[in-house]
């Protein structure tokens, strides 16, 4: 990740609705939720929730698909691995990545990867 998408990224995460939405959707798993379940969690209109959606896929934090008539929305967590790669690269001035990595499909790895990777 480069520092113009690091930016990107951290300015849609700086706002409170689109933060919250975020940490929903990474719970989720890469099922997502559809953008109905989304407002309901989070008591949000449903024409804020789509100007907050659209935010978090223009900064590559989320995915966006069509399943039948509904939009499913899903975190994008090779972006969000990258974004903490690059917020701890070289942790400590060393060569040493710190970040855990989230692997939905295997588990998330948190403990174990800080242990591994110094």
């Amino acid at each position: 990740m480069d520092q113009k998408h690091a930016i990107a990224a951290l300015g849609a995460l700086a706002q409170e609705t689109r933060l919250a939405l975020f940490r929903l959707l990474v719970t989720c798993g890469p099922e997502g939720l559809p953008a109905g379940v989304i407002a309901e969690q989070l008591g949000v209109v449903p024409s804020s929730l789509s100007f907050h959606l659209k935010q978090l896929v223009h900064a590559g934090l989320i995915t966006q698909r069509r399943l039948s008539r509904q939009l499913i929305y899903s975190a994008e967590y090779g972006t969000m691995n990258a974004l903490l790669a690059y917020l701890t690269e070289n942790c400590c001035g060393r060569d040493a990545v710190c970040a855990p990595v989230c692997e939905p499909a295997a588990g998330c790895r948190g403990a174990a990867a800080k242990t591994t990777a110094a």
